[in-house]
């Protein structure tokens, strides 16, 4: 009877003689198949259609593929204790299946996790200007925090960036006239300097004109001709008096009055 029994258990473990307990398992592009066997691991396999005969075969499978994940508006407070809401854009890509699948059982939410403390810890020690004026530095630094974690997973952080910054109202209204005053004091700067600039080139007109009558007395004809162009009547200081010159010709001429002879 013994003898018998492991000769049917023998048979039934034969598959190939009785074309059944066949397992087609197909693996897409991108993807590694974890193969398993009565629940314990066996291999990695590739892209592509495995066949497996016998009981107890099973398969799950893990996409390769670069992928991001929005880590939405985390409220965290600075080294000056402002508060501030923050979003994160995380690149990841799984480097290791074998890991991803067995050390944790939500490799994706452990990344998210990871990249909220690193966040935390990273925004408790700057300040409000240290982190405008750094934003860059701090995704760098939050990538440091997070890659060792994620490489335990068996998953690559590829990047990790600081997305929106998000201001209280009062505090952006209180930049917001900082940046004001900036502007306004830059422009008052450009006006100064170009004030200083004029005045440079009239007190070195000045020096030329000094040094050179001819060229003073051609400057002043120069200045009778433009008033006689406009139609306007320069008045020239001489010892004597004032002597108004009429630059337009066609202005009618005085008349003397009723009983009075002309000069």
């Amino acid at each position: 009877m013994n003898t018998n029994m492991e000769y049917l258990f023998q048979h039934m473990n034969r598959p190939a003689r009785r074309g059944g307990f066949r397992h087609k398992f197909v693996v897409g592009e991108a993807q590694a198949g974890l193969l398993y066997r009565h629940g314990r691991f066996v291999r990695v396999v590739p892209a592509g259609r495995h066949v497996q005969w016998g009981f107890g075969w099973t398969m799950n499978t893990m996409d390769l593929r670069k992928a991001s994940v929005l880590v939405p508006g985390q409220e965290v407070l600075t080294a000056d204790n402002v508060a501030l809401k923050l979003s994160l854009l995380v690149t990841h890509q799984v480097a290791d299946p074998v890991k991803a699948a067995h050390e944790t059982q939500n490799w994706a939410g452990d990344i998210y996790n990871a990249a909220q403390l690193a966040l935390r810890a990273v925004i408790g020690a700057v300040t409000v200007e240290a982190l405008l004026a750094q934003r860059l530095d701090v995704g760098a630094q939050l990538l440091a925090l997070v890659q060792p974690e994620a490489t335990k997973i068996g998953v690559n952080v590829l990047a990790l960036e600081v997305k929106d910054v998000m201001f209280p109202a009062d505090l952006k209204r209180a930049f917001a006239d900082v940046l004001k005053a900036k502007q306004e004091g830059q422009a008052a700067l450009e006006r100064a300097r170009g004030e200083s600039a004029s005045l440079r080139n009239l007190a070195n007109a000045a020096r030329v004109l000094e040094g050179n009558p001819a060229l003073m007395n051609l400057r002043f004809m120069q200045s009778l001709a433009t008033a006689q162009n406009a139609g306007n009547t320069l008045v020239v200081g001489v010892p004597g008096g004032f002597v108004p010159l009429k630059a337009s010709k066609s202005a009618p001429e005085a008349k003397p009055e009723p009983g009075e002879s002309p000069d």
